[in-house]
Parts: structure tokens; sequence; C-alpha cells
């Protein structure tokens, strides 16, 4: 069963409890947390040219988010092999075409008695290595709504926003005319 993945602590305290379970509480489990050693290691050497390329792009932003952790490094490998795989793919779907013609063979004989189309064989490849490289992205707060989701900075705005709301008169509503 899927479902929405769970807030981080930091961001459940700072927009407010809303499951009620105690700010104190979710403070003691966030110092109860790991700390994971920052510093992501250089990329493997197993991997392709590609894939290692892609890997300093990636730890450079990684960086710059302050999200570089040594325990995620599978993860970032995952991600860079994944990319390299869809890549290949696709370059082969560009130089062989989305469609192959796959011989009809008689159950009898074998013989080839015609050809029908099919899809490439590399666009399944393609897909399933671009989905992979979206999950493992999206892990890594690589993507858009990942780093939104992972954000733990609060806003004061809505906070003020909130107030501004609650300490307000209620406005009453005219009666309907007819």
């Amino acid at each position: 069963m899927r479902g929405r993945k769970p807030k981080p602590i930091q961001r459940k305290i700072i927009e407010g409890d809303a499951s009620m379970r105690g700010v104190h509480t979710l403070e003691a489990k966030l110092k109860a947390l790991p700390n994971a050693q920052r510093g992501l290691p250089d990329p493997p050497r197993h991997i392709s040219r590609v894939a290692r390329e892609q890997w300093k792009v990636w730890k450079r932003d990684l960086e710059l988010m302050g999200a570089d952790y040594r325990a995620d490094a599978v993860v970032l490998e995952g991600a860079c092999v994944n990319y390299a795989r869809a890549v290949a793919a696709d370059a082969t779907l560009r130089r062989e075409g989305a469609q192959i013609k796959e011989p009809i063979r008689t159950r009898t004989t074998g013989k080839i008695v015609g050809r029908r189309l099919k899809n490439h064989p590399a666009i399944a490849v393609s897909n399933t290595c671009w989905s992979q490289v979206r999950s493992f992205c999206s892990e890594l707060g690589l993507s858009t709504v990942s780093r939104q989701r992972l954000s733990l900075e609060g806003s004061d705005n809505g906070i003020d926003d909130l107030m501004e709301l609650l300490t307000r008169p209620r406005e009453r509503k005219a009666p309907p005319t007819m």
C-alpha cells in the first residue's frame, strides 16, 4: 500500500503538531535521529563514464543544498546508473527507431511467413530506467516536489497571516435577496 511519504520531523515541528503528539515528543524524536556523515565520495570506478559525469553534477547540487551525506552514496549511484542506462536506451531508439519488424514463423515448419511491427525493447528499458531515476532523485531531494517536501524552513508570513485571520472579527453574511 502506497501513501504519502512522511514529513521530516523538523517540518512537523515548524508547521505545528497537527497529529497532537506533543511538541516535546517530536523534539525528542528529532534529537534521537542519527547524524549522517557529510560529504559524498568520488564516483565509483565501476560505473560508466556517463554515470560518473552525472554523479559529479548531482554531487555538486547536493553540496549546494547541504544534503551531501555519505550514507546516500548508494542511492546516488542507483540514480546515476539508471540515468546512464536510460540515456543509452534513448540513443538506441534514436538510431534504430521506436519499432522493429519481428518475423512471423509457422508453428509447424518454423519458416518465416511475414513480419509485424513491434515496439522496440529499448522503449521498456528507457521507461523503467527513467522511472527509477525519478524515484532515486525524489529520495535525494533532486526534484522540485521533493525539495518542497523536504524543505525545513518555516515561513513567518504564514504564521502572521494565520494570526491576523484568527484575531479579526467574523464577517456577517448578508441575508439572500429575492
